[in-house]
């Protein structure tokens, strides 16, 4: 038997992805139709081996509940949500649950970062780990370019066993450009190392008193495991060639987004209700005129009205959105309940990685540059903004509820 856990951090966390987040927590936000970590859920689910999934996070179970119900229903799977009393990091919330990914005895779990999106390879992983007896963690790593790999956790492995021989999270220099997918497969063993790093971090809080801030169950499953674990033969690396990456920001969105869409290609039976550039994903609920044109690479959301003559690619449009007549949407991401007037131009910048740099990934920009001025990014329209008819909105980001008088371009609207 195995299992699962999927780390999704809490609201405190995923600020870059604001205001996205305002209204929807981070790991809900759809992509290709379906919420972040259901592609996760989906993943492990089809390996008929693991029988449950635990979803670990400080958000409150209200958030959580309905989609926990929803998932279990589709997937026939045990999931449940377990709810940090505190922000844990990235292994404090593993150990402070250990009983239950131990409970049933399972030979092994996935653990599984809630922020990125890749064709998961869980059954290779699984296979890997498998054949290393000793191993307690084997990573799913990618090839990244040297200037970027500094912003990952890098790895030195082994040629011929590819035991990880030295991880450094986020490095201040070049290392390696073998970076941590944020997908791991673990033995229960990892659970005494840990209790061995939750050791080190009791004494070094109850020696400072309690003056270094952190709170004592507090611990980085990267720094306060990983880095200790290399070297060791007990830590491996499985190197991936699948598509794989981030979603830190808005920008991360659109670009997941339209892999998902290629990823989750089904075949259409019936036919569209306009003309459609594939891949798009259309909620059998929302309501397109047949001048539409919808595509490539474009979500949209239940509940949603595209009228006469509107044009959309690049793009995701919420719930209940309303795009109007002969109004153009590019590279933009559509708040729930937002309406876009006709004639009007919403358009953003797209933050693809480098096409002419081979294992080039996202570009997490700050959203300010060196001057001062706004990045060029994708557009956001927070929720319920509405956006007149005839206006243009260039790379900018309307928080919600905002009805705007005037065009804008590189602005944030507050």
């Amino acid at each position: 038997m195995l299992k699962a856990v999927i780390l999704i951090g809490g609201p405190q966390k995923g600020t870059r992805f604001r205001p996205l987040s305002l209204d929807t927590p981070k790991p809900l936000f759809p992509l290709a139709g379906l919420p972040l970590i259901q592609h996760h859920i989906a993943a492990c689910a089809k390996l008929v081996e693991c029988k449950e999934i635990l979803i670990i996070g400080s958000y409150t179970t209200t958030h959580m509940a309905q989609f926990v119900s929803d998932m279990q229903k589709e997937y026939h799977v045990i999931i449940r949500y377990l709810q940090e009393f505190t922000a844990l990091g990235t292994g404090g919330g593993l150990y402070h649950f250990r009983d239950q990914v131990r409970a049933g005895n399972p030979s092994a779990f996935f653990l599984l970062n809630g922020d990125v999106c890749a064709d998961f390879p869980l059954k290779e992983l699984w296979a890997f780990h498998e054949e290393r007896p000793n191993a307690l963690v084997t990573i799913m790593g990618t090839e990244a370019t040297r200037q970027q790999s500094v912003h990952y956790g890098c790895m030195v492995c082994e040629g011929a066993t590819k035991a990880v021989t030295h991880y450094v999270e986020k490095p201040n220099s070049y290392v390696s450009t073998l970076i941590n997918c944020g997908v791991y497969m673990c033995s229960l063993q990892v659970f005494h190392t840990m209790a061995e790093a939750f050791q080190r971090k009791q004494d070094g809080y109850f020696s400072a008193n309690g003056q270094n801030g952190a709170h004592p169950g507090y611990m980085s499953w990267e720094q306060d495991v990983l880095a200790p674990l290399a070297g060791t033969n007990k830590l491996y690396a499985m190197q991936v060639t699948n598509w794989w990456s981030q979603v830190k920001t808005a920008g991360s969105a659109i670009y997941a987004n339209r892999h998902y869409l290629e990823l989750n290609r089904k075949q259409q039976l019936e036919p569209p209700p306009c003309h459609i550039i594939p891949d798009v994903f259309l909620h059998p609920t929302a309501v397109v005129d047949s001048t539409a044109v919808i595509g490539p690479n474009v979500s949209i959301g239940a509940g949603v009205t595209i009228k006469a003559g509107a044009r959309i690619k690049e793009s995701i449009i919420l719930d209940n959105a309303t795009i109007n007549e002969h109004a153009l949407v590019m590279h933009s991401v559509v708040g729930q309940e937002a309406t876009v007037g006709e004639w009007s131009r919403v358009e953003g910048t797209p933050s693809d990685p480098d096409p002419n740099k081979p294992f080039a990934k996202m570009d997490n920009q700050p959203l300010f540059n060196t001057d001062g001025r706004l990045n060029p990014s994708i557009t956001i329209l927070g929720a319920s903004v509405v956006v007149p008819a005839e206006t243009m909105l260039l790379n900018s980001i309307v928080l919600p509820h905002k009805l705007l008088s005037r065009s804008f371009k590189h602005e944030i609207i507050l």
